[in-house]
Protein backbone atom coordinates (compact mmCIF):
# COMPACT_ATOMS: atom_id res chain seq x y z
CA UNK A 1 0.00 0.00 0.00
CA UNK A 2 1.31 3.50 -0.71
CA UNK A 3 2.50 5.43 2.24
CA UNK A 4 3.82 2.72 4.13
CA UNK A 5 7.70 2.82 5.22
CA UNK A 6 9.24 -0.66 4.81
CA UNK A 7 10.04 -2.97 8.44
CA UNK A 8 13.16 -1.92 9.04
CA UNK A 9 15.78 -4.86 8.57
CA UNK A 10 18.46 -4.27 11.11
CA UNK A 11 22.03 -4.67 10.55
CA UNK A 12 23.66 -2.55 13.08
CA UNK A 13 22.36 -5.35 15.47
CA UNK A 14 25.45 -6.78 17.99
CA UNK A 15 24.26 -10.32 18.73
CA UNK A 16 22.15 -13.00 17.62
CA UNK A 17 18.75 -12.95 16.22
CA UNK A 18 15.82 -14.07 18.39
CA UNK A 19 15.08 -16.89 15.63
CA UNK A 20 18.69 -18.73 17.11
CA UNK A 21 18.14 -18.84 20.60
CA UNK A 22 17.58 -21.87 22.15
CA UNK A 23 14.40 -20.56 24.21
CA UNK A 24 12.48 -24.08 25.14
CA UNK A 25 15.98 -25.90 26.12
CA UNK A 26 16.94 -22.62 28.28
CA UNK A 27 13.57 -22.32 29.65
CA UNK A 28 13.37 -25.65 31.07
CA UNK A 29 17.09 -25.27 32.27
CA UNK A 30 16.15 -21.85 34.47
CA UNK A 31 13.37 -24.05 35.64
CA UNK A 32 15.08 -26.92 36.58
CA UNK A 33 18.22 -25.34 38.47
CA UNK A 34 15.33 -23.39 40.40
CA UNK A 35 13.91 -26.49 41.25
CA UNK A 36 17.39 -27.94 42.81
CA UNK A 37 19.30 -24.53 43.95
CA UNK A 38 16.95 -21.95 43.64
CA UNK A 39 17.14 -21.02 47.70
CA UNK A 40 21.14 -20.40 46.76
CA UNK A 41 21.07 -19.23 42.85
CA UNK A 42 18.17 -16.38 44.40
CA UNK A 43 20.33 -15.41 47.20
CA UNK A 44 23.95 -13.33 47.40
CA UNK A 45 26.82 -15.82 46.59
CA UNK A 46 30.23 -15.26 45.28
CA UNK A 47 31.22 -12.12 43.63
CA UNK A 48 33.63 -14.27 41.56
CA UNK A 49 30.09 -16.21 40.04
CA UNK A 50 28.85 -19.31 40.16
CA UNK A 51 30.99 -22.20 41.21
CA UNK A 52 29.85 -25.25 39.45
CA UNK A 53 30.29 -23.25 36.19
CA UNK A 54 33.61 -21.24 36.95
CA UNK A 55 34.72 -25.35 37.88
CA UNK A 56 33.61 -26.51 34.42
CA UNK A 57 35.44 -23.61 32.31
CA UNK A 58 38.55 -24.40 34.62
CA UNK A 59 38.47 -27.81 33.50
CA UNK A 60 38.28 -26.34 29.97
CA UNK A 61 41.73 -24.35 30.46
CA UNK A 62 43.06 -26.73 32.78
CA UNK A 63 43.55 -24.00 35.57
CA UNK A 64 42.68 -23.79 39.16
CA UNK A 65 38.74 -22.68 39.47
CA UNK A 66 39.87 -19.67 41.62
CA UNK A 67 41.30 -18.16 38.22
CA UNK A 68 37.95 -17.97 36.75
CA UNK A 69 35.72 -15.27 37.23
CA UNK A 70 32.17 -15.17 35.92
CA UNK A 71 30.69 -11.44 35.03
CA UNK A 72 27.56 -9.61 33.81
CA UNK A 73 28.49 -10.11 29.74
CA UNK A 74 32.52 -9.67 28.54
CA UNK A 75 32.58 -6.38 28.76
CA UNK A 76 31.74 -6.21 32.31
CA UNK A 77 34.55 -8.41 32.93
CA UNK A 78 36.81 -5.63 31.16
CA UNK A 79 35.26 -2.58 32.34
CA UNK A 80 36.45 -4.15 35.33
CA UNK A 81 39.77 -4.86 34.31
CA UNK A 82 40.09 -1.48 32.52
CA UNK A 83 39.33 0.48 35.86
CA UNK A 84 42.17 -1.98 37.88
CA UNK A 85 45.15 -1.44 35.05
CA UNK A 86 44.44 1.71 32.98
CA UNK A 87 44.07 4.78 35.03
CA UNK A 88 46.39 6.95 33.65
CA UNK A 89 47.78 4.41 31.73
CA UNK A 90 48.07 3.56 28.20
CA UNK A 91 46.41 -0.02 26.11
CA UNK A 92 47.17 -0.96 22.78
CA UNK A 93 44.33 -1.68 20.88
CA UNK A 94 43.34 -2.88 17.26
CA UNK A 95 42.35 0.05 14.76
CA UNK A 96 39.42 -0.08 13.64
CA UNK A 97 38.80 -0.49 17.01
CA UNK A 98 35.70 -2.24 18.91
CA UNK A 99 33.58 0.74 19.27
CA UNK A 100 32.30 -0.19 23.41
CA UNK A 101 35.68 -1.19 24.27
CA UNK A 102 36.97 1.92 23.53
CA UNK A 103 34.11 3.88 26.00
CA UNK A 104 35.31 1.76 28.53
CA UNK A 105 39.22 2.80 28.10
CA UNK A 106 38.30 6.25 27.67
CA UNK A 107 35.75 6.18 30.82
CA UNK A 108 38.91 5.32 33.16
CA UNK A 109 41.03 7.85 31.88
CA UNK A 110 43.48 5.54 29.65
CA UNK A 111 45.18 6.65 26.69
CA UNK A 112 44.98 5.03 23.00
CA UNK A 113 47.88 3.49 21.15
CA UNK A 114 46.42 2.33 17.80
CA UNK A 115 47.70 -0.79 15.81
CA UNK A 116 46.24 -1.29 12.52
CA UNK A 117 44.59 -4.75 11.98
CA UNK A 118 44.10 -5.51 8.47
CA UNK A 119 42.76 -8.92 6.49
CA UNK A 120 45.76 -10.79 8.05
CA UNK A 121 44.65 -9.71 11.48
CA UNK A 122 46.95 -7.36 13.58
CA UNK A 123 49.95 -5.93 11.97
CA UNK A 124 52.22 -7.54 14.26
CA UNK A 125 55.02 -5.42 12.41
CA UNK A 126 53.40 -2.27 13.81
CA UNK A 127 52.72 -3.83 17.33
CA UNK A 128 56.52 -4.44 17.17
CA UNK A 129 57.34 -0.68 16.33
CA UNK A 130 54.86 0.34 19.24
CA UNK A 131 56.44 -1.25 21.65
CA UNK A 132 59.96 -0.83 21.16
CA UNK A 133 58.70 3.10 22.08
CA UNK A 134 59.58 4.76 25.27
CA UNK A 135 55.44 4.28 26.17
CA UNK A 136 55.54 0.84 28.31
CA UNK A 137 51.47 0.25 28.01
CA UNK A 138 49.61 -1.64 30.56
CA UNK A 139 47.23 -3.56 28.35
CA UNK A 140 47.21 -5.29 24.59
CA UNK A 141 43.87 -5.66 24.13
CA UNK A 142 42.98 -7.69 21.05
CA UNK A 143 40.15 -9.50 19.19
CA UNK A 144 42.28 -12.19 17.34
CA UNK A 145 38.98 -13.86 16.00
CA UNK A 146 36.12 -12.21 13.81
CA UNK A 147 37.56 -9.04 14.75
CA UNK A 148 34.78 -6.30 15.66
CA UNK A 149 34.21 -4.43 13.67
CA UNK A 150 36.06 -6.15 10.62
CA UNK A 151 35.50 -9.40 10.76
CA UNK A 152 39.30 -10.20 9.96
CA UNK A 153 41.10 -13.08 12.00
CA UNK A 154 44.48 -13.11 13.39
CA UNK A 155 46.30 -16.33 11.87
CA UNK A 156 48.01 -18.75 14.11
CA UNK A 157 51.62 -17.39 13.05
CA UNK A 158 50.69 -13.60 14.07
CA UNK A 159 49.13 -14.48 17.15
CA UNK A 160 52.69 -16.59 18.22
CA UNK A 161 54.20 -12.99 16.67
CA UNK A 162 51.80 -11.40 19.32
CA UNK A 163 52.49 -13.54 22.23
CA UNK A 164 56.24 -13.30 21.54
CA UNK A 165 56.40 -9.68 21.42
CA UNK A 166 54.75 -9.17 24.54
CA UNK A 167 56.01 -11.61 26.67
CA UNK A 168 59.85 -10.47 25.82
CA UNK A 169 58.36 -7.03 26.92
CA UNK A 170 57.52 -8.43 29.76
CA UNK A 171 61.03 -9.83 30.58
CA UNK A 172 62.72 -6.37 30.71
CA UNK A 173 60.81 -4.25 32.78
CA UNK A 174 58.79 -4.21 35.94
CA UNK A 175 55.35 -3.23 35.30
CA UNK A 176 53.75 -6.11 32.87
CA UNK A 177 51.47 -5.66 30.37
CA UNK A 178 48.57 -7.57 30.29
CA UNK A 179 47.89 -9.39 27.60
CA UNK A 180 44.14 -9.43 27.13
CA UNK A 181 42.07 -12.16 24.02
CA UNK A 182 38.80 -10.95 23.62
CA UNK A 183 37.10 -14.34 21.96
CA UNK A 184 34.03 -13.93 22.32
CA UNK A 185 32.78 -15.55 18.96
CA UNK A 186 35.95 -18.28 18.71
CA UNK A 187 33.23 -20.91 19.12
CA UNK A 188 31.24 -19.94 15.87
CA UNK A 189 33.74 -20.42 13.72
CA UNK A 190 31.71 -22.56 10.48
CA UNK A 191 35.03 -22.73 8.05
CA UNK A 192 38.38 -22.94 7.86
CA UNK A 193 40.32 -24.58 10.97
CA UNK A 194 40.61 -22.76 14.33
CA UNK A 195 43.78 -21.01 15.11
CA UNK A 196 45.32 -21.96 19.01
CA UNK A 197 43.96 -19.21 21.66
CA UNK A 198 46.89 -16.34 22.56
CA UNK A 199 45.93 -18.14 26.27
CA UNK A 200 47.44 -21.42 25.13
CA UNK A 201 50.03 -19.76 23.45
CA UNK A 202 51.19 -17.92 26.24
CA UNK A 203 51.07 -21.37 28.76
CA UNK A 204 48.57 -19.27 30.07
CA UNK A 205 49.78 -16.07 31.19
CA UNK A 206 47.69 -14.12 29.47
CA UNK A 207 43.86 -13.24 29.77
CA UNK A 208 41.26 -15.20 28.15
CA UNK A 209 38.01 -13.70 27.80
CA UNK A 210 34.98 -15.03 26.39
CA UNK A 211 31.03 -14.26 26.57
CA UNK A 212 27.92 -17.05 26.07
CA UNK A 213 26.17 -13.67 24.87
CA UNK A 214 27.40 -14.39 21.46
CA UNK A 215 26.61 -18.05 21.48
CA UNK A 216 23.72 -19.04 23.33
CA UNK A 217 22.08 -16.11 24.52
CA UNK A 218 23.19 -12.34 24.70
CA UNK A 219 19.87 -11.45 27.12
CA UNK A 220 21.61 -14.03 29.98
CA UNK A 221 25.01 -11.69 29.95
CA UNK A 222 27.48 -14.46 31.18
CA UNK A 223 31.02 -13.39 30.77
CA UNK A 224 33.82 -15.30 31.54
CA UNK A 225 37.33 -14.19 32.07
CA UNK A 226 40.59 -16.90 32.62
CA UNK A 227 42.91 -14.56 34.48
CA UNK A 228 46.62 -14.88 35.91
CA UNK A 229 45.80 -15.47 39.95
CA UNK A 230 46.44 -12.03 41.39
CA UNK A 231 44.58 -10.42 38.70
CA UNK A 232 41.21 -12.74 39.28
CA UNK A 233 41.93 -12.08 43.48
CA UNK A 234 41.94 -8.58 42.52
CA UNK A 235 39.04 -8.77 39.92
CA UNK A 236 36.90 -10.81 42.17
CA UNK A 237 36.84 -8.24 44.44
CA UNK A 238 36.41 -4.86 42.55
CA UNK A 239 33.34 -6.76 41.51
CA UNK A 240 31.91 -8.10 44.86
CA UNK A 241 32.78 -4.35 45.95
CA UNK A 242 30.66 -2.98 42.45
CA UNK A 243 27.46 -5.13 43.03
CA UNK A 244 28.02 -7.85 45.82
CA UNK A 245 27.12 -10.79 43.64
CA UNK A 246 26.34 -11.09 39.48
CA UNK A 247 23.40 -12.90 38.36
CA UNK A 248 23.83 -16.54 39.63
CA UNK A 249 20.03 -17.50 38.18
CA UNK A 250 21.67 -16.82 34.64
CA UNK A 251 24.88 -18.45 35.58
CA UNK A 252 23.08 -21.64 36.73
CA UNK A 253 20.89 -21.68 33.57
CA UNK A 254 24.21 -21.70 31.20
CA UNK A 255 25.72 -24.49 33.71
CA UNK A 256 22.68 -26.56 33.28
CA UNK A 257 22.55 -26.01 29.19
CA UNK A 258 25.93 -27.31 28.71
CA UNK A 259 26.29 -29.85 31.71
CA UNK A 260 23.24 -31.75 29.75
CA UNK A 261 25.06 -31.82 26.43
CA UNK A 262 22.50 -29.36 24.91
CA UNK A 263 25.38 -26.75 24.16
CA UNK A 264 27.31 -28.51 21.37
CA UNK A 265 24.33 -29.29 19.29
CA UNK A 266 23.05 -25.78 20.06
CA UNK A 267 26.51 -24.51 18.75
CA UNK A 268 26.68 -27.00 15.70
CA UNK A 269 22.90 -25.32 14.55
CA UNK A 270 24.12 -21.83 15.36
CA UNK A 271 27.78 -22.53 12.65
CA UNK A 272 25.33 -23.62 10.16
CA UNK A 273 22.78 -20.63 10.22
CA UNK A 274 25.51 -18.20 10.83
CA UNK A 275 27.11 -19.84 7.67
CA UNK A 276 23.94 -19.67 5.71
CA UNK A 277 23.57 -15.69 6.59
CA UNK A 278 27.31 -15.15 5.72
CA UNK A 279 26.54 -16.65 2.32
CA UNK A 280 23.57 -14.99 1.91
CA UNK A 281 24.61 -11.28 2.59
CA UNK A 282 28.29 -11.69 0.58
CA UNK A 283 26.08 -12.77 -2.38
CA UNK A 284 24.06 -9.68 -1.80
CA UNK A 285 27.00 -7.58 -2.33
CA UNK A 286 28.21 -9.17 -5.65
CA UNK A 287 24.99 -8.52 -6.88
CA UNK A 288 23.94 -5.34 -5.29
CA UNK A 289 27.13 -3.26 -4.98
CA UNK A 290 29.65 -3.41 -7.82
CA UNK A 291 32.65 -1.96 -6.99
CA UNK A 292 32.40 -2.28 -3.21
CA UNK A 293 35.11 -4.69 -1.28
CA UNK A 294 34.04 -6.68 2.22
CA UNK A 295 35.73 -8.99 4.49
CA UNK A 296 35.13 -12.64 3.72
CA UNK A 297 34.63 -13.88 7.72
CA UNK A 298 34.55 -17.53 8.18
CA UNK A 299 32.47 -17.11 11.73
CA UNK A 300 31.68 -14.93 14.32
CA UNK A 301 28.71 -12.02 13.51
CA UNK A 302 29.96 -9.23 11.44
CA UNK A 303 31.22 -8.18 8.16
CA UNK A 304 33.32 -4.45 7.26
CA UNK A 305 31.87 -3.51 4.08
CA UNK A 306 34.12 -0.51 1.57
CA UNK A 307 31.30 0.87 -0.08
CA UNK A 308 31.86 1.46 -3.76
CA UNK A 309 32.99 5.36 -4.81
CA UNK A 310 34.21 6.36 -0.88
CA UNK A 311 30.91 7.80 -0.29
CA UNK A 312 30.18 8.84 3.35
CA UNK A 313 28.26 5.99 4.64
CA UNK A 314 26.69 8.13 7.59
CA UNK A 315 24.79 10.04 4.46
CA UNK A 316 24.12 6.59 2.87
CA UNK A 317 22.63 5.37 5.91
CA UNK A 318 20.09 8.44 6.00
CA UNK A 319 18.74 8.12 2.59
CA UNK A 320 18.40 4.27 3.43
CA UNK A 321 14.63 3.54 3.40
CA UNK A 322 14.31 0.74 6.29
CA UNK A 323 17.76 -0.62 7.30
CA UNK A 324 20.27 -0.08 9.54
CA UNK A 325 23.80 -0.45 9.78
CA UNK A 326 26.94 1.13 11.58
CA UNK A 327 29.06 3.67 9.82
CA UNK A 328 32.71 3.27 9.80
CA UNK A 329 33.30 6.74 12.21
CA UNK A 330 32.04 4.71 15.42
CA UNK A 331 34.87 2.42 14.69
CA UNK A 332 37.66 4.45 12.58
CA UNK A 333 38.00 7.62 10.85
CA UNK A 334 37.12 5.70 7.52
CA UNK A 335 33.50 7.27 6.75
CA UNK A 336 33.29 5.28 3.22
CA UNK A 337 32.86 1.70 5.66
CA UNK A 338 30.28 -0.11 7.09
CA UNK A 339 29.67 -2.62 9.70
CA UNK A 340 27.06 -5.40 9.02
CA UNK A 341 25.86 -7.59 11.61
CA UNK A 342 24.93 -11.18 9.84
CA UNK A 343 24.05 -12.80 13.02
CA UNK A 344 20.78 -10.78 13.66
CA UNK A 345 18.80 -11.33 10.17
CA UNK A 346 17.82 -13.95 8.22
CA UNK A 347 19.25 -15.07 4.69
CA UNK A 348 16.12 -13.36 2.75
CA UNK A 349 16.25 -9.63 4.78
CA UNK A 350 19.99 -9.64 4.54
CA UNK A 351 19.47 -9.56 0.97
CA UNK A 352 16.79 -7.12 0.67
CA UNK A 353 18.79 -4.68 3.08
CA UNK A 354 21.61 -4.93 0.68
CA UNK A 355 19.35 -3.76 -2.12
CA UNK A 356 17.89 -0.93 0.38
CA UNK A 357 21.19 0.16 0.89
CA UNK A 358 22.26 -0.34 -2.71
CA UNK A 359 19.11 2.30 -3.54
CA UNK A 360 20.27 4.60 -1.14
CA UNK A 361 24.09 4.76 -3.21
Amino acid sequence: MQGLTPSTIDLAADGLGPDLLPLEELGDCAATVLGRDGRTILSYGAAEGYAPLRELIAEWFRVHPSRVVLTNGRLHGLALLARLRLTGSSVIAEYPIHDRAERIFLDVGGSLIAVPVGEGGMVTEDLQNTLGQYVRPAMVYTIPSFHNPTGWTTPAEGRARVVDLVLRQNMVQTEQILLVEDDSYGLTRFEGERPPALFDLSGGRSVYSSSFSATISPGLRVGYFVLPEPVADEVGALAGSMYITPVLLAQATVFEFIARGAFEAHIARLREALRARRDALLAAFEAHLPGATWSRPEGGHFTWLQLPGNPDGREVLRRAEGVTARDGTAFSAVSSALRLCFAAAPPDELEAGVERLAAAL
